[in-house]
């Protein structure tokens, strides 16, 4: 173990929340160890601002409950405590100790169980500070500050990985891996983050065990999904994960048509990109919008195939629409609340290319419309055929409503209005009969 005193490091107390201060000093004050640790220590140490705050220590989920009143258990695989103070919820966990060790009667219940490929299943097996630090995934997550003594702990040369600038993973890669295949995900996810390399070893692992993912349910990969490209670093992360060909086991059909389409590849990209800029604007996302723009390629690829087979234009789109993501779903479990608006995306780009003027400021009243046009614009940016409608309904966004609409192309408005964009038949008008 190597500790780096207060001397030597940057931490300040000041940057720490006073909720995980105080949670600190009370278990320190009923007997027990208590660290900061995680990303928290990282990110203090590069010079930033964490959010969030993780305590370790030695006292059982149910200890720590006792001394908390404001708290209460959670999990099963792992259980930890969370602790709330207001709106900042502290974390705390209790030291783990190696899954095939011998249970600790006297710290409570401990429980341990792998799968026949070594999956870890649960794992409440209780241990030392020492010992949690060799169980954590990587080295530069591995850090403890003690706000008593103001010195870092280090057990796994995290130090020297923070200034090597690589993300290493704890122990034999090809082992660890396949107790958790998700770890390779978060080696992806925190090298895009900390625009950090990742270590030889670690990486070589990745290939030999990537198909591991295929057993994580399809709902813990849909948590996964949000932590990868929700958190202001969604364009880096996808060119992680495609370098390591990791995206597939998320979106297999999509990795397949960005990795064949240039155009796939600068729609998503650019999806990416605003999602990136929009949350380090704090303006909302939405998983919807980016899912969208991940399925988009497959879903007008197969939408296409279908109207060549003779299928009407909205036919096609909500057919295929929905066997993109009856797929979709084998892999994620997308909730209803995300699947439902990323379909009506999709149909709603026919209705906006359609440009048929005598329904514009209808369009605009849809609550779809800003998501749709939005995601209209990003298809003209990543250079796919649209007709240019996007400058109509961009210019209709700033007209008055009293105001004559902006003219189109005599193309777009053939489209119609009708059922799959053909255009609806006019009932003759019935003649009024003649009066003497």
């Amino acid at each position: 173990m190597k500790v780096i005193a207060r001397d030597q490091h940057c931490i300040s107390r000041k940057n720490i929340s006073d909720g995980a201060l105080k949670v600190m000093a009370r278990l320190r004050s009923s007997g027990h160890q208590a660290y900061l640790v995680g990303g928290a220590v990282r990110d203090l140490l590069l010079g930033g601002h964490p959010k969030d705050f993780d305590i370790a220590t030695d006292a059982t989920p149910e200890e720590v409950h006792a001394i908390f009143r404001n708290s209460r258990i959670i999990g099963r695989r792992f259980r930890i405590v969370h602790v709330r103070f207001g709106r900042e919820v502290i974390e705390v966990t209790t030291f783990r100790g190696h899954h095939d060790s011998e249970p600790d009667s006297s710290r409570g219940k401990a429980q341990s169980h792998q799968s026949d490929q070594g999956l870890l299943l649960r794992d409440n097996v209780f241990g030392t500070l020492e010992e949690d630090a060799v169980r954590r995934d990587l080295t530069v997550n591995a850090l403890y500050y003690d706000s008593a003594s103001f010195a870092v702990y280090d057990h796994v040369h995290g130090m020297q990985d923070l200034e090597q600038r690589s993300v290493c993973i704890i122990g034999d890669p090809e082992v660890r891996f396949r107790e958790d295949p998700v770890r390779m995900l978060r080696v992806a996810r925190f090298a895009a983050k900390l625009e950090f390399s990742i270590e030889q070893e670690t990486a070589a692992a990745i290939p030999r065990c990537a198909h591991l993912l295929r057993e994580i349910p399809s709902a813990r990969l849909f948590d996964e999904f949000l932590k990868l490209f929700f958190s202001g670093y969604a364009e880096r992360t996808l060119e992680a994960l495609l370098e390591n060909d990791l995206l597939r086991y998320l979106f297999p059909d999509s990795d397949y048509e960005i990795r064949q389409d240039n155009v796939a590849m600068a729609l998503v990209q650019a999806a990416m990109r605003s999602t990136d800029l929009r949350i380090q604007a704090d303006k909302s996302v939405t998983p919807a919008f980016l899912l969208a723009a991940l399925l988009w390629p497959v879903t007008d690829r197969l939408a296409e195939q279908l109207r060549d087979r003779g299928d009407p234009p909205m036919t096609a789109m909500h057919n295929a629409a929905q066997q993109v993501i009856a797929s979709a779903l084998q892999t994620l479990s997308i909730p209803r609340r995300f699947s439902m608006p990323m379909r009506e995306i999709w149909e709603f780009q026919l209705r906006l290319q359609r440009g048929n003027t005598r329904k514009a400021r209808e369009l605009l009243q849809n609550r779809r419309f800003r998501a749709a046009y939005d995601f209209l614009l990003l298809r003209e940016q990543a250079g796919e055929e649209t007709g240019d409608v996007g400058a109509f309904w961009t210019e209709l966004q700033t007209l008055p409503e009293n105001q004559n609409l902006p003219m189109l192309d005599s193309g777009s408005e053939e489209a119609g209005d009708g059922p799959g964009g053909r255009p609806r038949r006019r009932r003759p008008r019935k003649r009024r009969p003649a009066t003497s």
